[in-house]
């Protein structure tokens, strides 16, 4: 389940402007419409003989027909271009619009649903975050001196979830100004039952009792020191700080909390107190979390 989380909303097309401009229809002979030509008439031989009458066509029924013609003309010209105006018009509302800058659908009942938005972390913080990175899967162990502290390091990673999981989402919060000043982490973990989700936290609470503190190597081979402290755990709870050495007060106060069958953690790091923003976020997160 990931987060589709999926902007400037552009003018929708507007419809073809049709314009028709009627075509010169030159007369036309015979019955098409208009008038037959005068035929000159030659007299007959012989005494006595009549000169038959010329088929002259009266001159008052003459702009009648052509009346006629044009009318006819213009009714195919309607006919024509009406059923052209509504396949356009209708072309034109079902046009698909381009996206808009709300928010993609996310459905209920899943981790992202779940996690608290940008906005109301920064109301319960007090500043105002801006979202970071996400993952969809525990990341991999972390490099650790000494090797039992791999879960007091990396309480978010494979060395508390494992492969267990069915579900999983991990997204961090930064300062607007981008300075990684103030960062807050919110994690979801969901396993296939509450035996492996409560598993999963005694791995993680048994772990920070076994680490006072760590050396962490990044993946560019850059190393930093960091000491640990716990809170007693209760059955379903547990909180400790993570101090870096040399780094002017710079701390991450964690809590975790198994629900049902699921694993939450929330982390805010920065240079002073976050215990109190912490515990906050943790009560919002997992009263979200069904399951």
């Amino acid at each position: 389940m990931t987060k589709h989380y999926w902007n400037q909303d552009p003018t929708a097309p507007a419809p073809p402007t049709w314009q028709q401009t009627p075509r010169a229809v030159p007369p036309q002979l015979g019955r098409g419409g208009g008038a037959a030509p005068t035929v000159p008439v030659q007299p007959a031989a012989g005494p006595g003989a009549q000169p038959p009458a010329a088929s002259v066509t009266p001159p008052a029924a003459r702009p009648a027909r052509r009346g006629v013609g044009v009318l006819r003309h213009w009714r195919l010209l309607v006919a024509a271009v009406v059923p052209c105006l509504l396949l356009a018009g209708i072309g034109w509302w079902f046009w698909p619009r381009q996206p808009t800058g709300l928010p993609p659908h996310i459905a209920e009942g899943t981790v992202q649903a779940d996690l608290l938005s940008a906005d109301g972390v920064s109301k319960l913080a007090g500043t105002t975050v801006v979202a970071g990175p996400q993952s969809n899967r525990p990341h991999a162990p972390l490099a650790v001196t000494p090797s039992e502290c791999a879960v007091a390091a990396g309480p978010t990673t494979q060395s508390v979830y494992g492969q267990a999981w069915k579900a999983f989402l991990s997204a961090t919060y930064q300062d607007a100004a981008g300075s990684g000043s103030y960062t807050v982490n919110q994690v979801i973990g969901v396993f296939p039952d509450s035996e492996k989700a409560t598993a999963a936290f005694r791995t993680l609470a048994d772990g920070l009792t076994k680490c006072p503190s760590s050396t962490l190597t990044d993946q560019a081979g850059r190393t930093s020191k960091w000491a640990y402290t716990v809170h007693a755990p209760f059955a379903v709870v547990v909180t400790w700080k993570a101090t870096q050495d040399g780094a002017k007060g710079w701390a991450c106060y964690h809590q975790a909390r198994v629900k049902a069958t699921s694993l939450v953690q929330v982390a805010v790091c920065q240079a002073g107190d976050g215990a109190s923003t912490t515990s906050k976020i943790a009560d919002e997160l997992s009263g979200k979390v069904t399951g």
